[in-house]
């Protein structure tokens, strides 16, 4: 990741988990603190997509920056449940032990969902036109539910058992729904912000989402678990559906590098202005960690 990026992205997540711990601050003991570990780290990528994609629009950051914790407490939440021993079952979330394993799993479970209601309190009390808000939040729920990422996990998991292994088309919609969903949404939040045309925003959060998708893949393949932050080597051993078991490595890393130049490229309308979302879409399908 370029310098440049690299500073723009982290002073965003610390700006975003500032105001994320701040919106938390209403809650009491062990579950205020499972919903604060459960926020930090992270890359923020999708708290950036949402300010960045708000700056293009003419937004000021501070209407944007409660969009932005909305869908990084929504990801949060979508972490402490998929890292559950009835989901993933893993012991390491971002280099520290997973909200299960640090406290407990009824306070897992209990944390997971504040951060998802926080995210649409968030997003609703956003200082924002009654349409921008109810377009937010109507499609963050559908990105966030049955439709979208949860369905998504679920046919995630229902992929482990089937008989027999996943077409790339399959792989490909489940990937859309469980990963590119909500970094679509973000993407697109500037748009809907603004009253703008979101059709372009979609169109380069599918890609980045699908190239995002393909770098976890890699990185769970191949990737050190000191790096990451998680545990690897995970997918092949359970035998879930990823690009890397059906394409294998190699033929993977180009297809996420073809899909970042179509993020790019569907951003052609817009200039230098949108150059951070361009390097944003390279750095998630050529991410180490």
């Amino acid at each position: 990741m370029g310098g440049d990026l690299a500073g723009r992205m982290a002073q965003a997540s610390a700006r975003v988990q500032a105001r994320l711990l701040l919106a938390i601050g209403g809650a009491e003991g062990p579950l205020a603190e499972a919903m604060a570990w459960a926020v930090e780290g992270g890359k923020g990528l999708r708290a950036f997509l949402v300010l960045e994609s708000a700056r293009l629009h003419g937004l000021p950051e501070e209407t944007a920056l409660p969009v932005a914790a909305a869908i990084e407490a929504l990801h949060a939440y979508s972490l402490v449940h998929d890292d559950l021993p009835c989901m993933d079952d893993d012991d390491l979330r971002r280099g520290r032990p997973t909200v299960h394993r640090r406290w407990d799993e009824a306070t897992a479970v209990l944390a997971g969902d504040a951060l998802q209601a926080l995210a649409f309190e968030l997003v609703l009390s956003a200082d924002l036109s009654s349409r921008a808000r109810v377009d937010l939040g109507l499609s963050l729920a559908r990105a966030a539910g049955a439709t979208g990422m949860v369905g998504g996990q679920a046919a995630d998991l229902a992929a482990e058992t089937a008989p027999h292994p996943l077409t790339l088309a399959e792989i490909e919609r489940l990937q859309a729904r469980k990963t590119g969903a909500l970094l679509e949404w973000s993407a697109a939040a500037g748009a809907r912000m603004a009253g703008g045309d979101v059709r372009p925003f979609l169109a380069y959060g599918r890609a980045l989402g699908a190239a995002f998708q393909i770098a976890d893949d890699l990185l769970d393949a191949e990737g050190d678990a000191a790096e990451t932050g998680k545990a690897t080597g995970k997918d092949a051993a359970r035998g879930k559906a990823t690009f890397v078991a059906l394409l294998g490595l190699e033929a993977a890393r180009r297809r996420a590098i073809l899909l970042a130049e179509e993020a790019v490229a569907a951003l052609d309308a817009f200039g230098p202005e949108a150059d951070p979302l361009r390097e944003a879409a390279r750095f998630a399908a050529s991410r180490r960690k």
